[in-house]
């Protein structure tokens, strides 16, 4: 099992999650009761968030074992240990039976390569057939608030609708251009996006792609409905 990593993916999602947390500190609440997060990487993007936000506390788990370990040894060796734990296991397991006062807040870049089935380069990030599948369990956990990125390949008009049916709103987002990388670029998912592109379930362009990080929530106290600008933001 192999430690996934992307420099500019991770540097776009930590910048976003700190922009987002920061921007809507006071509505989010999260200095009481913390932040959970859905996949933990190498932690690298998210531990430099959280020496950069004082008094945000993270609780993450992650699946894989290697993934796990390098990611502690990253938080240790930026000094915040104390406040961004990793927890090996099953997010959807174990993340309701934490203790303390719950969450309302979760963060996730979570596996959103599409492919009609795991055998793909690296399994870990596949993300279902349309690539949305950890996101949209992720809706349906019950967070007030999720902040997770949405790939323009990965059905995001269905991601968006069903956040909506759900009774959440887009508050607001951070978008960028990514150019396809190797899992990406594997033939068999990328047939596999070129047919989701054409029968309308995402968007991509010869060489890259669109990825946001956007806030979605069910808080009447956050302003905002930008599900129809995400959309259109994402379009390549």
């Amino acid at each position: 099992m192999t430690c996934f990593s992307s420099a500019d993916e991770s540097a776009h999602y930590g910048f976003s999650v700190c922009m987002l947390l920061d921007q809507y500190r006071e509505q989010l609440r999260w200095e009481d009761g913390g932040v959970d997060e859905l996949g933990t990487g190498d932690a690298t993007a998210i531990a430099d968030v959280v020496r950069s936000l004082p008094g945000l506390h993270v609780h993450s788990y992650d699946i894989s074992g290697p993934s796990v370990e390098k990611a502690r040894a990253n938080i240790a060796e930026r000094g915040v240990s104390d406040r961004y734990t990793v927890e090996l296991g099953d997010f959807f397991d174990h993340a309701d039976s934490a203790g303390g006062v719950p969450a309302r807040t979760v963060i996730s870049n979570p596996p959103y390569i599409p492919a009609p089935d795991r055998d793909i380069l690296m399994p870990e990030l596949w993300g279902g057939v349309r690539g949305n599948d950890l996101l949209l369990q992720l809706l349906k956990t019950g967070y007030d608030n999720v902040i997770a990125a949405v790939a323009s390949y990965s059905d995001p008009e269905g991601t968006v609708r069903t956040a909506e049916d759900l009774g959440y709103r887009v508050v607001n987002f951070l978008a960028m251009a990514l150019d396809f990388g190797p899992y990406s670029n594997e033939p068999k998912v990328r047939e596999h996006i070129r047919r989701l592109c054409a029968e309308g379930h995402g968007w991509a362009g010869e060489d890259g792609y669109m990825v946001a990080v956007a806030l979605f929530t069910r808080d009447a106290d956050l302003p905002g409905d930008r599900g129809d600008q995400l959309l259109r933001a994402l379009q390549v």
